[in-house]
């Protein structure tokens, strides 16, 4: 049975006749997905074709990182893959490979064609099969070589294989002793010769399966082989949405992993292989989303060197590590910076930083509000059903419950100063739909109803609202929620600033 058609709603006429949010369309286009913020999302289409930055600055919950998100999904895919390969000459500055979309397609159709054929051990040759364990020359039973005894008849599969065993005798005192020693039956791999063509086969187990590798295969692994001392630092199948929160340096910038035996040659980890990309690195050619940039404080200065040379080294970033003597010159990164900030931060942004952004794109003011009207209305039922379908857990809302939702939207709107206006503040918003939602669910409701919206108000409330209204204010709240101890300490300090002003008067 075909799905039902879904209606694409630009007006509330288009929604009104619906019975729930399960019939509404979801735009294709992840921009066409925010609700009001008409400028942001002009500009933020300008920034995907043309490659430029953008500040977005507002409250909490309006859409800045879905906005960021958007234009790294309106992108080309990433046509490159960065690399770090070992320098023999000298191992504390690995190689940068830069490899592009040709140089990986066929890299990664060499892997395939190395990996050969996988075949039961039923479809070998008889005599393959006894040489790698498989198969019981006593029986004729098939088994995996780690059964060292064949299951069907319990003779020992290592003794069948060829002919004398010189540990057959200590292979009968562990077995006799209960000891399973770490042993497996047959060789790993056999060669043989194909007789109609004279090529070299070689069969290796490959778990309960027998890999068969032609002459083509084997030059393929071996090729792979030599290029075996590189590790990939970004993958050109990548996801071009990098969000950094600048926790440290370590995960804005990149790292080299400290290694106790110094890189040592026999035991320890070759330098390049403890080369960490940063978030800027992982960014190149994507987006690179900074929520809250000024609380970066001085790393933003690394973001303003990275986006006027696309390119930085990696480094190891702590003086005592194995890793602080590693360096990786010229690392590509080519990013989108998308940053947000709240309008009381905006001074604690770099003045370069912010010349950059402007120099080479927006600056934007998003809205906390839009007009109450009958597009936007449509929007908003568009958002309930995007919420519900990202959400996964939760059954669809009635258009009964959408316009409780719209109303609750006004009236948050109303909160703000906003006349006549929907609110913007849409991830609380969210959380109230998944709210009623998670109540449908446990009345076992086929929808969410608009009593379920009305009772997730309630449970949703602030708990300085659950506070006044119990106690009378959050300050008398203060005073009956708390310990004897904090009382106790309370009264202790009270005590000290009246002995205070006493003697001091």
């Amino acid at each position: 049975m075909a799905a039902p058609k879904k209606v694409e709603v630009n007006e509330w006429e288009d929604v009104a006749p619906l019975k729930h949010t399960g019939q509404i369309q979801i735009p294709a286009d992840p921009l066409d997905r925010v609700l009001g913020q008409e400028e942001a999302i002009k500009l933020a289409k300008i920034a995907a074709k043309q490659r430029r930055n953008i500040l977005l600055v507002g409250p909490p919950g309006t859409g800045k990182s879905m906005i960021a998100r958007a234009i790294s999904m309106n992108l080309p895919k990433a046509h490159t893959e960065i690399r770090v390969s070992h320098n023999p000459e000298n191992p504390e500055r690995p190689f940068l490979n830069i490899l592009g979309e040709d140089e990986v397609a066929i890299e990664e159709g060499d892997e395939k064609e190395s990996v050969g054929l996988l075949k039961d051990p039923s479809e070998v040759p008889k005599n393959v099969a006894e040489k790698l364990g498989y198969l019981c020359r006593n029986c004729g039973t098939l088994s995996t070589p780690e059964d060292v005894n064949c299951p069907q008849c319990g003779k020992s599969k290592i003794d069948g294989m060829g002919g004398n065993n010189p540990f057959g005798n200590i292979m009968g005192i562990f077995q006799a002793s209960g000891i399973t020693p770490q042993m497996t039956a047959g060789k790993e791999r056999v060669n043989t010769i194909r007789e109609q063509d004279g090529e070299t086969i070689v069969f290796e187990r490959a778990g309960s399966k027998i890999r068969i590798l032609d002459t083509k295969a084997l030059e393929k692994r071996n090729k792979l082989n030599k290029k075996s001392n590189s590790k990939v630092l970004v993958k050109i199948d990548r996801d071009p949405f990098v969000m950094a929160t600048g926790a440290s340096e370590t995960e804005l910038l990149g790292d080299v992993r400290h290694d106790p035996y110094g890189g040592h040659d026999k035991i320890g980890t070759p330098a390049y292989q403890r080369v960490i990309p940063g978030a800027i690195h992982e960014a190149h050619e994507g987006v690179l989303f900074v929520d809250e940039i000024s609380h970066l404080g001085s790393l933003q200065r690394f973001i303003l060197t990275a986006m006027q040379d696309k390119k930085f080294p990696i480094t190891g970033r702590n003086p005592q590590s194995s890793g602080a003597s590693v360096k990786v010159e010229n690392v590509p990164c080519d990013f989108i910076l998308v940053a947000a900030c709240n309008i009381q931060d905006l001074e604690n942004i770099l003045s370069p930083l912010r010349s950059r952004i402007i120099g080479n794109g927006y600056e934007v003011l998003v809205d906390i509000a839009m007009p109450d009207d009958s597009h936007n209305r449509a929007k908003y039922a568009q958002f309930v059903a995007q919420e519900i379908a990202m959400d996964g857990h939760i059954p669809n809302a009635s258009i009964e419950a959408v316009e409780e939702i719209i109303a609750e939207g006004k009236k948050r709107a109303k909160a703000d100063g906003q006349l006549n206006c929907l609110t913007l503040r849409l991830r609380e918003l969210g959380g109230l739909i998944r709210a009623a939602g998670d109540i449908a669910v446990m009345e076992d409701a086929k929808l969410i109803s608009a009593e379920h919206v009305r009772e997730a108000k309630k449970r949703s409330e602030p708990v300085e609202e659950q506070i006044k209204k119990r106690y009378g204010s959050y300050q008398k709240g203060m005073t009956h929620d708390i310990s004897d101890a904090q009382k106790q300490k309370s009264d202790y300090y009270l005590q000290n600033e009246h002995v205070g002003d006493t003697m001091y008067s």
